[in-house]
Parts: structure tokens; C-alpha cells; sequence
């Protein structure tokens, strides 16, 4: 089970999504760039985006996954969503995704600190010895993004996600395991000033 909890460093807060932040969230997913490399829009229109985060909120209240939205605290701006999901107890892994930033906030610190957050969480508080990370195929940008922060690709899935549509895409899947997490995560404090500037946990 996945319980409400809030992430955040100095520069970034991770907030447990609720429909209170509707505006916000469609404001930084609208432009269609986000969207470029998924099947769907989910920033079409408010009532789009209302129904995909009602959709999280609901798994949230089941414990099936973490769901946040993502808040730039220099700005106090709402500046995209990821999510912590698909938990296998038994197994010990679980996924980041569901990722978007909002292209002014793109190839900033958003991505690193966010990412930082939900590594730490998963391998040092819900005790992962996985976690995987997947995207298109074809979106290079965050292939790229994935690698820097120390994912091990691992191939394409074909076909692997459909959409509504009907349109199947193939993903590139990334992982990094409990053993790789010490050297990924000093890596990773190299990129701040000190870990306590970088990050912290509260719940």
C-alpha cells in the first residue's frame, strides 16, 4: 500500500494530488508539446484533465499509487505532474511515470530533484529493489534525461501501451536497482550544493 506523503527539496515540492490543483495542473500540461510523444492529450481541455486526475485520486484513496503534482517553490508555480505506481509488493518494484514539466521548466532543475525525491523514497522508505522508468521510443529528450540520471536502458517493448484510439505505442524501458542506488544517488547530490540543500522527506 501507497500512502499520502509529500516530497520536497529546497527548490521543489512534490504535492499529493487533489482536484483543488485542476487549474494549475491543466495550466502546465496545455501546450501540446507536453504531449508530443503519448498517445493522448490529457491537457485538451479542463474536463480532460479532470477525468485523468480523478482517475489517480481515486488509486491514491486505494493505496495502488502516489500521484503529485509538481511545484517549482523559487516560483510557488504548479510546473508539471509524476507519479509513483504499478507496486509489486512481492517483488519489490514500482514505476516513476506519468511524467510531464511544462516546456519552460524543461532541461532544468525540476527533473533531477523530482526524480532525486521519488529514488530516494522508493529504495531507503518503501525498500524497492527496482524501479523502472519508460517512455516512447521516439522521445529523445526524455531517453536522454533518463540515462543522465543514472537509468539502464534495457530495450523496447513493442507495442507494449494502447491508447483509447487504439494507437499502440513502443517504449523504452530504463531501470535502476537497489544496488546501483549509492553511487546514482552521490552522482546526483554532485549536481546541488549539499544534500541538505538538495533533499529532504516530509510527510
Amino acid at each position: 500500500m501507497l500512502t499520502k506523503t509529500i516530497l520536497e527539496s529546497q527548490l521543489i515540492k512534490l504535492e499529493p494530488m487533489t482536484l483543488a490543483h485542476l487549474n494549475d495542473f491543466y495550466f502546465a500540461g496545455k501546450s501540446p508539446k507536453v504531449w508530443q510523444h503519448m498517445p493522448t492529450n490529457r491537457c485538451q481541455d479542463k474536463a480532460t484533465a479532470q477525468a485523468w486526475m480523478q482517475i489517480a485520486i481515486n488509486e491514491m484513496s486505494q493505496g495502488q499509487q502516489l500521484a503529485f503534482i509538481t511545484r517549482d517553490k523559487v516560483s510557488n508555480t504548479v510546473v508539471g505532474s509524476t507519479r509513483l505506481f504499478r507496486l509489486n509488493q512481492q517483488d519489490k518494484t514500482i514505476e516513476i511515470g506519468h511524467t510531464f514539466i511544462t516546456p519552460s521548466y524543461q532541461r532544468s532543475y525540476v527533473n533531477s530533484h523530482a526524480k532525486f525525491l521519488m529514488l530516494q523514497y522508493a529504495f531507503e522508505v518503501l525498500g524497492m529493489v527496482r524501479v523502472e522508468i519508460c517512455t516512447h521510443e521516439n522521445n529523445q529528450q526524455s531517453r536522454s534525461a533518463i540515462t543522465r540520471i543514472g537509468g539502464t536502458f534495457e530495450g523496447i517493448l513493442r507495442k507494449h501501451r494502447r491508447s483509447p484510439c487504439g494507437y499502440s505505442r513502443n517504449t523504452a524501458i530504463f531501470s535502476i536497482i537497489d544496488d546501483e542506488w549509492p553511487k546514482i544517488k552521490a552522482h546526483l547530490l554532485k549536481s546541488g550544493k549539499s544534500e541538505e540543500e538538495f533533499c529532504y522527506v516530509s510527510s
